[in-house]
């Protein structure tokens, strides 16, 4: 395994793919023989990636919740499990088909990208470009620049959104654009491209979800493509910190509830005292 300084090429959608890695023996797997496995059945929709780079889960302690380790694709073929784990007692996945996906070699980044928050990740297709700029892990996502440009909003104020983050109710999964995490509710914000409102199934679609989660008590917000490239300042950002405030600050591992005021010359936040980051558990 060897240590690389990064560099960005070309800003392919899809040219990496950050995917999970769970299992110890699964990572011992990556570094004596150099390949990892992707289900055909669930393979992301942006395939193949030119590079693969691996989101570790709980089990590697120390090294949890963050995303080290990547490597060029070599050669991709495809296999059952019975051939990928000769000595495995046959079970009833024995014969899933696998892409076995060999790498040129495993490389370490300088830094690890780190996840501020336990998610529930398997896959995220992304460049290498954002890859080599992250430093946490909602800086990859890589879904729409309508997202891309509030994010950039969110971080200039120090908003800790989570980008595409998944949210179970019942039998259903949605993905939120953004989520954000106070201490009387929690906030769904979502981008609204010019197809959205084109589209009439959408909003159908959208006003079940919108119920499911106003239900459980998120609070929803929708911006526009207009008023997020055109009012983002004045608009958009004031009305997420609005709507933080209203809900009692962010909900953090602190003493005193992290609120926001607005200044003339634009937004400063109110820190709260003795700021720590807070420990996620996996389960």
């Amino acid at each position: 395994m060897k240590r690389k300084s990064l560099r960005a090429t070309s800003p392919d959608r899809g040219e990496l793919l950050v995917a999970i890695m769970n299992s110890l023996s699964d990572f011992e797997t990556l570094k004596s023989q150099g390949w990892y496995r992707v289900p055909v059945d669930t393979a992301p929709k942006r395939w193949p990636p030119q590079w693969l780079a691996f989101y570790q889960t709980k089990a590697f302690e120390e090294e949890a919740h963050t995303v080290r380790y990547f490597g060029r694709v070599g050669k991709i073929t495809q296999a059952p499990r019975r051939v990928l784990f000769p000595n495995e007692r046959e079970n009833a996945k024995s014969g899933r088909v696998y892409y076995k996906v060999q790498l040129e070699s495993l490389q370490e980044r300088p830094q690890p990208i780190l996840s501020r928050r336990w998610r529930r990740i398997v896959f995220i297709p992304t460049t290498m470009a954002k890859f080599v700029r992250a430093e946490e892990i909602n800086d990859l996502f890589d879904d729409s620049p309508l997202e891309d440009a509030l994010w950039q909003h969110f971080c200039r104020q120090r908003i800790p959104a989570e980008r595409q983050w998944e949210w179970r109710f019942h039998q259903d999964r949605y993905m939120l654009d953004f989520a954000v995490f106070c201490n009387e509710g929690n906030i769904d914000i979502e981008t609204d491209g010019d197809s959205y409102h084109a589209n009439p199934e959408a909003s159908v679609t959208d006003n079940e979800r919108n119920n499911a989660l106003s239900a459980a008590g998120w609070n929803i917000l929708r911006f526009s493509s207009l008023q997020i490239n055109d009012r983002a300042e004045d608009y958009c950002v004031p009305k997420v910190l609005e709507t933080i405030n209203r809900l009692g600050g962010l909900k953090e591992d602190t003493i005193v509830p992290r609120k926001f005021y607005v200044l003339q010359d634009g937004t400063a936040q109110q820190l709260a005292l003795f700021e720590s980051g807070a420990d996620y558990d996996l389960d």
